[in-house]
């Protein structure tokens, strides 16, 4: 019993870490993501496309045979050996215009946010800048040399100053 349960608590630690929710959160957003590439190349793409000839890509192909032959009730291709270009060509465009956005608008945002989130963080190796003590060091030195006329007393010591009776 304590086996299964072990297996049990190690699935629900795999399921909770941050890696596997942000990955199924991912294939949800792009699924929906993708969607709305296919609407762009359908509703924008394809008839800019189209002014050249057919609005759907999946129409343009090649014959590679002499004998290719098109049903003219149908308009499907009964004969011959075809090369569906025009199907490759809407994915190509699918996939570039995906990559496009997700990259200037995904990727190139938070490549900016960690690049001033490094720039934030402390060198290691860095000289780092005095401390609060030696700038109060500092200070206190500054002040007693402009008391005494500008001969400042050695760092480290504190100043007394002596009143006269």
């Amino acid at each position: 019993m304590s086996e299964s349960k072990g297996v049990l608590q190690g699935f629900k630690e795999f399921l909770m870490r941050g890696n596997v929710i942000e990955l199924a959160v991912a294939v949800v957003v792009g699924a929906a993501f993708t969607n709305i590439v296919n609407a762009v190349v359908k509703g924008i793409i394809n008839p800019l496309v189209g002014a050249l000839g057919s609005q759907n890509l999946d129409h343009y192909q090649s014959c590679l045979t002499a004998t290719c032959a098109k049903d003219p009730k149908t308009g499907a291709f009964s004969d011959g050996i075809y090369i569906l270009w025009g199907s490759v060509l809407s994915a190509a465009l699918t996939f570039l215009i995906t990559a496009a956005v997700v990259y200037f608008l995904m990727i190139l945002p938070i490549n900016k946010w960690k690049e001033r989130q490094l720039l934030r963080k402390p060198v290691e190796g860095a000289p780092l800048g005095p401390t609060e003590i030696e700038l109060l060091t500092e200070i206190r030195d500054a002040l007693v040399a402009q008391r005494t006329g500008g001969t400042s007393m050695p760092s480290g010591t504190i100043g007394i100053q002596k009143t006269h009776e």
